[in-house]
C-alpha cells in the first residue's frame, strides 16, 4: 500500500524533465498564435508576381545596368523603404535629409503597422508615401513579408528605382543626401571591399561593381541553434546548414536583387516555418543574407551601412542612444566604417532624441 504512492510520486518527478525536454516537439510551436495566412500569402504572391513581370518587361530597368554613372543616368534612385509599427519620430529630420533635393532621384515608402495607430505625417516627404500593410510581430516571418511587400511595391512604382534601402522608424541619416547618393552611384572608392578593375573607369567616377550593401556573417556562435530552432531537419534540403547566414535586417539591395527576393519560393517556404525556439528565432535575421548567400555571394559586400551598437543589447534589442549623448563626437564615431568610407545610418535612437539631433543637423550630420 505505502509503496504505490511512493513509485507513482517518483514516477511523476522523474517525468518532469523528460516532459520539459519533449514538450517543443509534442505541443505546438509558440509561433502557431501569428500564423501567415492563407489569404496573406496569396495577395502577396499576386503583388510579387506583378512586380517580377513588370520588371522582367522592361528593356530600361536599372537592373540590367552593369556599371552607374550619374552624369549619365541622373534618374536613377534610391527607394527608401521604412517598416514601423510606431509613429516615425525622426520625420523632421529625414525631412532635413531630403531638402533641396530632387525628387527624380529618390522614392519614399512606408510599412506600418495596421494595428498600430501610427499617425501619418500631413506635410513632409512621408506624406501619402504609405502602401497597404498587413500585421507584423518581432522575430517572425511577417517582418519578412513586410520588407518583401516593400520591395515589391517600390519595384512596381517605379522603374527608375536602382537601390533600395530598408530602414526603421528608429534609423537616422548620418550624411546629406547628396553623399548618400553619390556613395551609392557614382564613388568608386565608397566600398573598400570591392577595388575597381578598371582605372580608366575610376578616373571618371563609375562605380564599375553594382553590389547589394547586406550584413552576411557565417561564424556567428549561436548560429548552430538558430538553424535548428524550427527542428534539426526542417531546413533541409533546401537550406543546408552550410549555407545557412545570419545578418541585420536593415540593409541596401541593388534591384537585381529584389528581384531574387520577391521571386523566391523555395527558401520562403523553409523560413515561414514556426519555430520551436523562439530565442533563436529570428527569420528577418537569417532569410536574406541566406537567400543572397546562395543567390549571389559575389554581388554581396557582406555588410550594411546601417550602424548599430550591440553592446548592453536587452532582449536581442541593440543599444538604445538617448538625448544626453547626442554629440558632434558621437554622429562621427557612428560614422566611422572598417569596410566602406562611412556608414550612412544608424540605429537605435530614442523618440526624444530628436531635439538633440536636429540642433546639429546643418552643422554636423549633413555637413559632408
Amino acid at each position: 500500500m505505502f509503496s504505490s504512492p511512493f513509485v507513482l510520486a517518483f514516477s511523476l518527478l522523474l517525468s518532469l524533465p523528460i516532459l520539459f525536454f519533449l514538450a517543443p516537439r509534442i505541443f505546438p510551436p509558440s509561433h502557431t498564435s501569428v500564423p501567415i495566412s492563407l489569404d496573406d500569402e496569396l495577395d502577396d504572391l499576386s503583388l510579387f508576381n506583378r512586380a517580377a513581370s513588370q520588371s522582367s518587361s522592361n528593356p530600361s530597368n536599372p537592373s540590367r545596368v552593369s556599371h552607374i554613372s550619374s552624369s549619365k543616368n541622373p534618374k536613377l534612385k534610391i527607394a527608401f523603404l521604412f517598416l514601423t509599427n510606431s509613429d516615425l519620430h525622426f520625420a523632421p529630420l529625414w525631412d532635413r535629409f531630403f531638402l533641396g533635393s530632387s525628387t527624380n532621384l529618390y522614392n519614399i515608402y512606408v510599412h506600418a503597422d495596421p494595428a498600430v495607430n501610427v499617425t501619418r505625417p500631413s506635410t513632409g516627404v512621408f506624406q501619402g508615401r504609405f502602401i497597404a500593410a498587413k500585421r507584423t510581430y518581432r522575430a517572425s516571418p511577417t517582418l519578412v513579408s513586410a520588407t518583401r511587400r516593400l520591395l515589391a511595391t517600390a519595384l512596381l512604382d517605379d522603374p527608375a528605382n536602382a537601390y533600395f534601402a530598408v530602414l526603421s522608424q528608429f534609423c537616422v541619416p548620418l550624411h546629406s543626401f547628396k553623399y548618400v547618393y553619390r556613395s551609392l552611384f557614382v564613388s568608386p572608392s565608397f566600398d573598400s571591399t570591392s577595388p575597381e578593375s578598371d582605372p580608366n573607369l575610376s578616373r571618371l567616377g563609375i562605380r564599375v561593381r553594382y553590389k547589394s550593401f547586406i550584413e552576411i556573417i557565417s561564424n556567428e556562435p549561436r548560429l548552430w541553434k538558430r538553424y535548428v530552432a524550427r527542428g534539426r531537419y526542417a531546413m533541409m534540403p533546401d537550406v543546408p546548414f552550410e549555407k545557412f547566414r545570419v545578418g541585420s535586417q536593415f540593409f541596401t539591395l541593388t534591384r537585381r536583387h529584389a528581384l531574387v527576393v520577391i521571386k523566391d519560393r523555395s527558401l520562403w517556404r523553409k523560413f515561414k516555418m514556426p519555430c520551436y525556439r523562439e530565442d533563436e528565432c529570428y527569420p528577418e535575421e537569417h532569410y536574406f543574407p541566406t537567400l543572397l548567400t546562395m543567390a549571389d555571394l559575389d554581388g554581396c559586400t557582406k555588410y550594411t551601412l546601417t550602424r548599430v551598437n550591440w553592446t548592453g543589447t536587452v532582449n536581442g534589442h541593440p543599444y538604445t542612444y538617448r538625448p544626453t549623448e547626442i554629440s558632434p563626437e558621437l554622429i562621427h564615431r557612428l560614422k566611422e566604417s572598417n569596410y566602406s568610407e562611412s556608414y550612412l545610418f544608424a540605429r537605435k535612437f530614442s523618440p526624444d532624441c530628436l531635439q538633440p539631433l536636429m540642433r546639429i543637423a546643418k552643422s554636423v550630420i549633413f555637413r559632408d
